[in-house]
C-alpha cells in the first residue's frame, strides 16, 4: 500500500522509477491491500452492523477472486456505503501522467491511450511530469434512470471530425464516466433501469475491456472495477438485464434487512449520531428505541406493504428523528431537561413514513396508507409491550382502572403533570417505573404512556382520542 507523503511523492517519470513503483492493475491493488487488512486483523467494513457472517464473507471472496460486483437487494440494506467503503482497499495514493490534454488518469509505467504512450516516447524521464491521485477521488457512481450512452461510455465528438480526425481513431471520442475512471472504480446503481444500449455497451467493456461508439471499437485495455446495485424483483424480472451482462459479472452478492431488532437499533444509534446532545439535550428510553425499530419490522411482514420494493432503514431512521423532534418541541415548550421521547411522539411518525411505504393494493382492500400506519405501530406496540409484561408483570396495573381512574396523555404536556396525576395509585405504578429506573418526571412520563399504550394494544383498557390528547379508561 503507497503511503508516502506527499513531500516524497515522485514528480517525474524518472524520480518514479528510481523509487521502484510498480504498476499493478485496480483489481490486483485491493486484492494485495485487503489481503494485508485481513492479516493485521483490522475491521473489514466499519459502520457495517450485521452481514459479519453473510455478506462481508461474500465480498471478501469477491475481492481475492479479483471480481465485478454485483449487489442484490431491496433499498435501504447499505449496498451504496458497501461500494463506496471498498475504495479503502485502494493505495492511498497512485501517480498519473500529468498533461492538460489526457482525460484518463495514466499509468506512467502502462498509458493506454495513444496521447499517453506518445508522451512518453516524446519525452525523457527527467520532463515528464508526474501528479497522485487520492483514492477517494477513483469512485464515482452513477443511477440508471435518464443515464444515456454517452454520459458513461462516451460521444464521438464533431469538433474533432471537422479537423481532421478519423471516426474510428480514439481522438475523435468525448469520454463518458467509465473511461475517465479509468485505474478506479465504478458503480451503477439499479443496473435493471438501464437503457438496453447502455447494457450492451457495459457488457463489452465486462468483457473486452475496451470502448465501442457508433460501432468504432477503440482498443485501449481500460483497468477498472465495475460494480453493480439492482433490487431482485426487478434484476430476475426477464428482459430486464441482458443475459450477456449477466454472465460477466462475476459475482452476485445477496444483502438482506437485519436479523435481529438490536442490530437494527445499532444501525439506528450509529446513523444518529450525536444529534442528541445539544441545548436540548434528549434522553431515550430503550423502550422507544425498540419501538421504532420494531415498527419498521413490522412494516416489513405487513402483508398490506408491497414487500418486493422493501422497507429501507432510512424508514426507522426519518420516524427517529420526527420522534426527537417532537419530544424536543416539547422540552422547549415548558423547560423540560433532557427531553424524554414517549409514544404519544409517534402520532406525528405520518410526516415521515407516508410516502416511503409501498401500498400492497391486492391486500390493502381499500385501506389509506395512513391506516396501514397505523395498524403497523399499534402492533409494534403489542409485540414490544408483550416482551415488556412478561420481565415487569405489567398488565397488573390494568386491575387500577376498574376503579374508574381515567388518565390524560399528550405529545405536548408537560411531564410533571403525569406525576401529579398518579399520586393516587403510586403502588402499582412502581412496576411501570421499572422499565427504565429513572426519577426523572420526563421519563417517568415516558414509561407511564408506553404501558398505557401497551395495555391498549392488549385490549385491557379503552382509548379515547381528540384534540392531540389521548384518554385511557376502562
Amino acid at each position: 500500500m503507497n503511503t508516502a507523503t506527499i513531500e516524497t511523492r515522485p514528480t517525474t517519470l524518472r524520480k518514479l522509477i528510481d523509487s521502484g513503483w510498480e504498476s499493478k492493475s485496480v483489481k490486483h491493488e485491493m486484492r494485495d491491500n485487503f489481503m494485508r487488512t485481513l492479516a493485521f486483523g483490522e475491521e473489514l467494513f466499519p459502520g457495517i452492523v450485521g452481514y459479519d457472517d453473510t455478506v462481508i464473507p461474500e465480498i471478501n471472496l469477491a475481492i481475492l477472486a479479483c471480481h465485478d460486483m454485483l449487489f442484490l437487494g431491496e433499498k435501504g440494506q447499505a449496498k451504496s456505503r458497501i461500494m463506496r467503503l471498498l475504495t479503502r482497499f485502494l493505495d492511498e495514493w497512485v501517480p498519473y501522467i500529468d498533461h492538460p490534454d489526457l482525460t484518463v488518469h495514466e499509468d506512467p509505467l502502462a498509458p493506454v491511450t495513444s496521447l499517453g504512450r506518445r508522451l512518453v516516447a516524446e519525452h525523457e524521464p527527467e520532463d515528464l511530469k508526474i501528479a497522485w491521485w487520492h483514492r477517494d477521488e477513483r469512485y464515482a457512481e452513477r443511477l440508471s434512470p435518464g443515464t444515456k450512452f454517452a454520459d458513461i461510455i462516451g460521444e464521438i465528438d464533431p469538433a474533432k471530425l471537422t479537423g481532421g480526425v478519423s471516426m474510428s481513431a480514439e481522438e475523435a471520442l468525448s469520454f463518458g464516466l467509465i473511461p475517465r475512471m479509468h485505474r478506479g472504480i465504478f458503480a451503477m446503481n439499479e443496473l435493471p433501469e438501464l437503457d438496453d444500449l447502455v447494457q450492451v455497451g457495459l457488457f463489452n467493456i465486462l468483457e473486452e475491456r475496451d470502448v465501442q461508439i457508433r460501432g468504432y471499437p477503440i482498443r485501449f485495455d481500460l483497468d477498472i472495477v465495475i460494480l453493480f446495485s439492482a433490487n431482485p424483483s426487478t434484476y430476475n424480472r426477464s428482459g430486464k438485464v441482458i443475459p450477456q451482462l449477466k454472465d460477466r459479472i462475476g459475482t452476485i452478492i445477496q444483502t438482506h434487512y437485519p436479523s435481529e431488532r438490536d442490530q437494527g437499533i445499532e444501525i439506528l444509534r450509529q446513523e444518529v449520531g450525536d444529534d442528541l446532545g445539544g441545548g436540548y439535550p434528549v434522553e431515550v428510553p430503550y423502550f422507544m428505541y425498540q419501538l421504532i425499530e420494531e415498527i419498521t419490522n413490522q412494516a416489513r411482514r405487513s402483508k398490506f406493504i408491497d414487500q418486493a420494493s422493501g422497507v429501507s432503514a432510512r424508514f426507522s431512521l426519518a420516524n427517529f428523528r420526527t420522534m426527537v423532534a417532537s419530544a424536543r418541541q416539547r422540552a422547549i415548550l415548558h423547560g423540560e431537561k433532557p427531553a424524554v421521547p414517549r409514544v404519544s411522539d409517534l402520532g406525528h411518525l405520518y410526516a415521515s413514513s407516508l410516502g416511503k411505504l409501498e401500498l400492497d393494493l391486492m391486500g390493502t382492500h381499500q385501506m389509506s396508507e395512513r391506516q396501514v400506519l397505523d395498524a403497523v405501530v399499534a402492533k409494534a406496540i403489542e409485540v414490544v409491550f408483550d416482551e415488556y409484561v412478561q420481565e415487569h408483570g405489567l398488565a397488573e396495573i390494568a386491575e387500577i382502572f376498574r376503579s374508574g381512574v381515567r388518565v390524560e396523555v399528550g405529545d405536548l404536556l408537560p411531564s410533571r403533570e403525569y406525576a401529579e396525576r398518579l399520586k393516587s395509585v403510586p403502588p402499582a405504578w412502581k412496576l411501570a417505573f421499572q422499565v427504565n429506573a429513572a426519577e426523572s418526571d420526563a421519563v417517568r412520563a415516558s414509561c407511564v404512556e408506553f404501558v398505557l399504550a401497551g395495555l391498549y394494544s392488549a385490549d385491557r383498557i379503552s382509548r379515547a382520542q381528540r384534540h392531540g390528547k389521548i384518554e385511557y379508561e376502562i
